[in-house]
């Protein structure tokens, strides 16, 4: 039953090969593979040893944006370098190998492509140059629109010798960083080539556009018939009118290069859950994904996002869903449209969610389907949506969906939860389920954790400074992911002075020694010197003895961090009889004079004739 699954994800996705925009008729269902900091969860090797178990329920996973943002913790948002995928989840390499597991596993992963604004290396105006494959890619400060951050921009321009793009910001004004001038053939040529790198060099299959209201809908129509993704998706918040505008203007030839997220879909739903009032929830709700709308197959429906799980309020009137997550799953997923799962309910509901995807797979709902709702109550409403061979889905959901009595002549039921319940017309061939839920249940068994032992970690860092910083000493400000703890000494910045140093392969490094008591929860360090100032960015995810260069180079007043462990470590081997019959010299690797004479030495590493060597 696990390879009719896979099979019919696979179909999914095949239908997408010639996708305009969104591809019709289409029966796949996308995970949204993070949420606000879930920098341990969307690792990109963790979220590669899910791609078997994810593939045979999703044919799409939505990462986040993966370039470099300039060091310290990001989700992405805060945009850098384009060509620079070494990011908070993970390096460059990993990525490659997490896009590539997912293709062969049946899944495309879906990019965050965020053009509407990009960060600055060391003032307002300076983007990075980039070269990819012998061509350099540069934006200059012409490139930002005049009227950024409401005219402060210029006015900091005016008085350091800058000069800004002629065009005011055709969409909404974002002060977080620079807003882009999408008019402009330098920021085109960019952007253009940034998006075809993805698809053709690191192999995505798609774009979410983030906030699509910051610039015109013209560009994504111009850079998507340029890179030609599989698919698209605009972050278009708004009422459903304004997301069918936005879609209608990203066309080309006089079709749509892109879908767009159902904001409307999220927000009835949290009204729904919140008054008790489920009659909200009809065919006639207005909803972009409402019945018989040719918008169905450019909706993009979702329970919640990243966005909306932290708004206490919104001024799009919508709250957190906090209760009856499971009913608001169960009822996008018998919708037509193609639903976007959270990772948070995915991790916390996923026996419920897999059972709900199989059901909607097994009856053939596409986004395209028709659907009515039979029963509507204040506390439960339904949808009965078509699948292929005139088969039907009909799920009822809400506080109370057992008040219901759906007539056994047409719906046998198939499964249920606290707040749900599916249906399927009597003539779904429901003779495989009792396989898929076995599947289900095998999956369901947690894998065993591996065993990880207390470990002391030491970080070092080389006592070789850039300009500007004083010799001697450095700080050490570290901290735990488990819980954010403080693991310095000295709990004030900016922490921890070391001036205590080791030779390691000739070069002397300044370490400090700390405790890591948990494989998920690594630790975290900033260096700077004197007060605090000048410092490092945030390094990130220490397991293991850390060996650490500051740089020159220097984003957003801080210079960043190179990791060097790779190097050092690569040079150590152990000790044989013939090297320690020659040996001149043996020192500690802290640097005293062991002597020469290695038969006693305890097991440790040790300098050898200038050489890093392991006695066991």
């Amino acid at each position: 039953m696990r390879k009719i699954i896979l099979s019919i994800l696979l179909l999914a996705g095949i239908a997408s090969a010639n996708a305009q925009g969104w591809p019709d008729n289409y029966g796949g269902v996308m995970l949204q593979g993070f949420y606000w900091d879930s920098f341990n969860d969307t690792k990109w090797t963790k979220l590669e040893k899910q791609a078997a178990e994810l593939s045979h329920y999703f044919s799409l996973v939505w990462i986040p944006q993966s370039g470099y943002c300039g060091g310290g913790k990001s989700m992405g948002y805060n945009p850098l370098y384009y060509y620079n995928q070494n990011s908070t989840f993970g390096t460059e390499a990993e990525l490659r190998s997490l896009i590539q597991t997912f293709k062969s596993n049946g899944i495309g992963t879906i990019a965050d492509v965020v053009v509407n604004h990009r960060g600055n290396m060391t003032n307002w105006v300076d983007f990075p140059a980039e070269t990819y494959k012998g061509v350099t890619y540069q934006m200059q400060s012409t490139d930002i629109c005049a009227n950024d951050d409401g005219g402060a921009t210029r006015t900091w321009a005016n008085a350091n010798g800058y000069k800004l793009s002629s065009n005011n910001d055709d969409g909404e004004d974002w002060s977080g960083m620079r807003d882009l001038d999408h008019k402009s053939a330098n920021v085109q040529n960019n952007v253009k080539a940034y998006v075809k790198y993805l698809i053709d060099d690191l192999g995505y299959t798609g774009f979410r556009y983030d906030m699509v209201k910051g610039f015109g809908a013209q560009y994504v129509g111009m850079y998507n018939a340029y890179a030609k993704p599989q698919f698209s998706v605009g972050e278009h918040w708004g009422n459903v009118q304004e997301a069918k505008n936005w879609i209608d203007g990203t066309k080309v030839g006089g079709t749509p290069q892109s879908a767009a997220f159902d904001f409307q879909f999220h927000y009835r739903l949290a009204s729904a859950v919140k008054s008790n009032n489920w009659r909200q929830l009809t065919p006639t709700a207005n909803f972009m994904v409402k019945s018989g709308d040719s918008y169905n197959r450019y909706a993009i429906t979702f329970v919640e996002n990243h966005d909306t799980q932290w708004r206490s309020s919104s001024s799009q009137g919508s709250e957190p869903i906090q209760s009856h997550i499971l009913a608001c799953n169960a009822y996008m997923l018998a919708m037509p449209g193609t639903p976007c799962v959270f990772l948070q309910h995915w991790l916390k509901y996923k026996n419920d969610i897999k059972k709900m995807i199989a059901a909607r797979k097994l009856v053939g709902v596409t986004n395209t389907s028709t659907y009515s709702a039979p029963y509507t109550g204040n506390t439960h409403t339904s949808v009965m949506a078509s699948g292929t061979n005139g088969q039907r889905l009909l799920a009822v959901v809400g506080s109370n969906p057992k008040a219901v009595s759906v007539s056994t002549s047409q719906f046998k039921k198939l499964c249920e939860g606290e707040d749900w319940i599916y249906y399927v017309s009597n003539n779904v061939d429901t003779s495989g389920w009792d396989a898929i839920l076995k599947q289900i249940a095998e999956e369901d068994v947690p894998e065993p954790e591996e065993p990880f032992d207390d470990r002391d970690v030491t970080i070092h860092v080389s006592t070789t400074l850039p300009a500007g910083w004083t010799a001697g000493s450095v700080n050490y400000w570290v901290w735990s992911d488990a819980d954010n703890s403080n693991l310095c000494a000295n709990k004030n910045w900016p922490g921890d002075k070391v001036t205590a140093t080791k030779v390691v392969d000739s070069k002397t490094w300044f370490c400090k020694t700390y405790r890591v008591t948990k494989s998920n929860h690594p630790i975290n360090i900033v260096v700077s010197t004197g007060t605090g100032s000048p410092q490092t960015v945030d390094f990130n995810n220490i397991e293991n003895d850390t060996y650490l260069e500051v740089s020159a180079s220097v984003i957003g007043g801080k210079n960043t961090i190179n990791d060097v462990t790779a190097e050092i470590t690569s040079g150590i081997k152990d000790i044989t009889a013939d090297e320690t019959s020659k040996a001149t010299a043996v020192y500690s690797i802290e640097g005293r004079n062991m002597g020469s004479n290695t038969s006693s030495l305890p097991a440790g590493l040790y300098i050898v004739n200038g050489k890093k060597m392991v006695v066991r």
